[in-house]
């Protein structure tokens, strides 16, 4: 049985990456942080009791800030693959905290490579990059895109990237970098603007909001269904050697698409009901993100299903049911036509069928 610790596994990319691995058949350990309230919705329907016979996720606390735990967890689990997907990761927080996010963010990554290093783990180690680090580079952008980060957080990632090659390169290590475009789901958390946008929708039809804030309505993305893009990351440290990849859908779509696309669809109209607020706005801009994925394809075999349209009406649909609504229902059609697909890769765990999507 192979052992994977995954951090940030309360996440949204966490938690569907935990029902893969179980799927897989893997044991798998968590790294999450102490805190007076409870952080694991995501992944409370996938918890045992570590006293039940045949429990195989377990739950560490831990800190990417402390280094000396880290290695001592390493050196304990010994896990044959790490899966970095911790951090802070909301970009228009990290101007306001920009320290705090170069310290997680950027040396988190250090430590927990140097942990792996001092442990003398032979694990294999997967680093959560962002397509944010490319910033101002003109699109499409691959592997050969010379970063041009525009936000405190993708400055640390840039960081952290290059920490990831150094480490491989350096003491050999099976140290991998999956540079994932953004990424969606109901499991995206409430301040980032797709799940803003699509909760904001059903607290309107409840009667319960009257109007949506947003910054900038320009930016475009490149938008994916995040159960997708956690596969991709398995399969980065399923191969012969490391390296490094560009995932991500081909498509962008600017935040007045996805407003458009979210409101007609449940049947509003989304003038009425946003408003402009400058808090959200950056002092800088990254105005296009787009990859081109293609080596991703022909290496690994990985090419997205879920597009840009089912994608919002996924989010949609389960935002309208959280909420005690019913909703159209189409989301839940694209999800039914890819059913066989996800069943295959084991991308929602036999267990949670119907919780893991």
């Amino acid at each position: 049985m192979k052992k994977a610790l995954v951090t940030g596994i309360t996440g949204q990319d966490g938690s569907y990456l935990a029902e893969l691995l179980l799927a897989k058949g893997y044991e798998v350990h968590g790294i999450i942080r102490r805190s007076s309230t409870f952080s694991t919705a995501r992944i409370d329907h996938i918890y045992v009791d570590p006293h039940e016979p045949g429990a195989r996720l377990f739950l560490h606390y831990g800190d990417l800030t402390d280094s000396t735990h880290l290695v001592n967890l390493i050196y304990s689990i010994r896990p044959d693959e790490i899966y970095h997907l911790g951090a802070q990761s909301h970009v228009r927080v990290s101007f306001d905290t920009a320290e705090y996010t170069g310290d997680v963010v950027a040396l988190g990554t250090t430590r927990i490579l140097e942990a792996v290093r001092q442990s003398g783990v032979k694990a294999r180690f997967y680093q959560a990059s962002s397509s944010e680090m490319f910033g101002a580079a003109p699109p499409p952008q691959s592997e050969g895109t010379p970063f041009a980060p525009r936000s405190p957080y993708a400055v640390a990632k840039v960081y952290a990237y290059w920490m990831a090659r150094n480490y491989r390169e350096g003491y050999g290590m099976f140290a991998a970098n999956g540079i994932l475009f953004n990424h969606e789901s109901p499991r995206r958390g409430e301040t980032f603007v797709t799940r803003k946008i699509t909760r904001a929708i059903t607290h309107i039809l409840a009667g319960k909001q009257e109007h949506l804030y947003l910054g900038n309505l320009d930016s475009s993305r490149d938008w994916g269904y995040a159960p997708e893009y956690v596969e991709a990351m398995w399969l980065v440290l399923q191969q012969d050697q490391p390296d490094d990849y560009v995932m991500g859908t081909g498509e962008t779509h600017t935040v007045r698409e996805f407003l458009e696309e979210a409101f007609t669809y449940a049947g509003l109209d989304w003038r009425e009901r946003v408003r402009t607020d400058p808090r959200y706005f950056r002092p800088l801009e990254v105005d296009l993100l787009v990859a081109d994925a293609s080596k991703a394809k022909q290496q690994l075999g990985w090419q997205p299903k879920i597009r840009f349209g089912d994608l919002v009406r996924i989010m949609v649909d389960m935002d309208m049911e959280a909420m005690g609504l019913t909703p159209p229902g189409e989301g839940k059609k694209a999800l039914a036509t890819i059913a066989v697909w996800c069943d295959e890769r084991a991308l929602i765990d036999p267990r949670t069928k119907g919780v893991g999507i």
